[in-house]
């Protein structure tokens, strides 16, 4: 794990900012003030009504048949589900037992999947044997000595009649989550977070939040971070009904926040204009989501600046997986501020810019590291500064505005994709000489992959579908897969440096003005 100066640890628990709590703790502690708030599930598959009570006792059911199984504090549960209650039920069950929960996103494939499950090496595994594209496949957890199906027997027989009661004591500065992002490498990486981090990430997110913000759909998927402390621990804190939703449909959503009440509260962009953009939607629903918050994805200017105008409280933040909350604006900002900047530090957080500004960061809610040492020597500093490779500016009132990436990650509706990853799938195609991915604006996700493609001689240039027929069988989850293919004219090269490397930020240009001008190669 990274190395965290004592002078911080000092001051992070001299202000209350890391408690001794677990999270199983703090789960049931606040579960016990409101057993009656209701838990929905709105799902053609796998509808669920209860209450946190009746989830509770599931999760409870579920700890006790694992603790009989010898499953206890630093274990690692893993779990790849669509946001259904049992999701629910595998997390807090696995806070109750100070066990190690890995979420992975549903829709993740094998290759992705591959990769977590041997880093990780968890105990338990908790899925289910078909969702969408995702499909269980048995040989990828044949170490994993516990598996569980949810749908099939296998998941209710780890269910003991009597729920476990109280909760298994661990160290709250030890692991808690493991949530594998992808980036610049070539695989996901495992991104560790303690019951400290966790804990403050999630009392200080509830805080900014708006009050009296009533039903609020959740639609990230909860195997990624922010989707589930959104999910299932945030609501829990403020005893907020839990409304999830499996699969993304606007004109379905439109019809929930009719039926049932519910709104949305922000996200990546997409959410809000894929409802705004449907032709259902009405000022009457536009009214159910005054207030917007949107982050985890690239935020255009015109799309806050449209939200704005359509009298929504709009408001950016910045963050990630490593550093979930770094910046975000207030509901006291300037509008300027919240609709054109990314923020200023969030409570507790110090930022700073390097020489050619890089943004670096530290705060109580940054992880601990990465399951790969030399990742984290790479990314944190021994003052316990987080090299995060995005490029800003700060202004004279603190504001930072994200401008650029040093990084090599593409954001795409708010999952990362591995520009190296997406090469290397390319460069196994017979016709590919070379291949570099960029990020390209995408009005509906905040960016989607580019490839810009250098072809061997006597070979054509490959189509959208050859490419994703490619992907496919590499078994690459469908959201890496590029959307827009660019061809280097034969005789013609990449704008290199003198030492012969390849110039992103330049070909990033490249791609933004093709965009601009409504033209490609090949496009989407």
């Amino acid at each position: 794990m990274r190395k965290i100066p004592d002078e911080l640890t000092k001051r992070y628990e001299q202000e209350g900012w890391w408690t001794p709590e677990t999270l199983g703790e703090l789960l049931a502690r606040h579960l016990a003030t409101g057993p009656d708030t209701g838990f929905c599930v709105h799902s053609e598959l796998r509808p669920y009504r209860g209450t946190f009570a009746d989830v509770e006792r599931q999760a409870r059911q579920l700890a006790a048949g694992l603790r009989r199984r010898g499953v206890g504090p630093g274990d690692v549960v893993a779990l790849q589900l669509p946001n259904w209650a049992e999701a629910a039920m595998t997390f807090w069950a696995s806070a109750f037992l100070g066990a190690v929960v890995v979420p992975i996103v549903h829709f993740y494939g094998r290759k992705e999947l591959s990769h977590i499950l041997s880093s990780a090496r968890p105990k338990v595994f908790i899925t289910t044997a078909a969702f969408g594209r995702m499909t269980f496949q048995p040989d990828l957890c044949a170490d994993v000595p516990i598996v569980g199906l949810v749908g099939e027997s296998s998941f209710g027989e780890l269910l003991d009649d009597e729920p476990m009661a109280g909760t298994v004591h661990t160290d709250p500065a030890g692991p808690a989550l493991i949530a594998f992002t992808s980036g610049t490498t070539r695989d996901p990486k495992g991104v560790v977070h303690s019951h400290q981090t966790l804990g403050f990430e999630t009392r200080q997110l509830l805080e900014n939040y708006p009050p009296d913000r009533g039903r609020q759909l959740t639609a990230t998927p909860v195997g990624h971070f922010i989707g589930m402390v959104g999910a299932f621990l945030i609501p829990v804190l403020e005893n907020a009904p839990i409304d999830l939703c499996d699969v993304w449909d606007p004109g379905k959503v439109l019809g929930l926040m009719e039926t049932e009440g519910l709104s949305i509260g922000g996200g990546p962009p997409y959410f809000v204009t894929s409802l705004l953009d449907h032709p259902d939607c009405t000022p009457a629903h536009i009214a159910r989501f005054s207030t917007v918050g949107l982050g985890g994805s690239t935020v255009p200017a015109a799309v806050t600046r449209r939200l704005a105008d359509l009298g929504l409280f709009v408001f950016r933040s910045y963050g990630s997986t490593e550093h979930p909350s770094i910046t975000g604006s207030r509901p006291s900002a300037p509008e300027a501020k919240r609709l054109y900047t990314d923020g200023d530090p969030r409570p507790g957080v110090e930022i700073k810019l390097t020489d050619d500004g890089e943004i670096l960061s530290r705060g109580p809610d940054l992880c601990l590291g990465y399951t790969d040492a030399a990742l984290t020597a790479k990314a944190f500093d021994d003052d316990g500064w987080y090299h995060t490779g995005d490029v800003g500016v700060i202004d004279e009132d603190g504001y930072l505005t994200i401008t650029d990436r040093k990084a090599d990650v593409i954001i795409r509706g708010g999952e990362n994709i591995s520009a190296l990853e997406v090469e290397e799938v390319l460069l196994s195609m017979p016709a590919v000489a070379e291949a570099v991915v960029v990020s390209a604006p995408d009005s509906r996700l905040g960016e989607h992959a580019a490839a810009v493609l250098r072809i061997r001689p006597g070979h054509s240039m490959p189509t959208l579908d050859d490419v994703r027929g490619h992907f496919e069988r590499a078994g690459v989850a469908r959201q890496k897969w590029p959307e827009q293919l660019v061809e280097i004219p034969e005789g013609q090269d990449y704008p290199r440096t003198a030492s012969g490397k390849v110039q992103k930020v330049l070909i990033r240009e490249q791609v933004r003005r093709i965009a601009q001008q409504g033209i490609a190669a090949v496009a989407n």
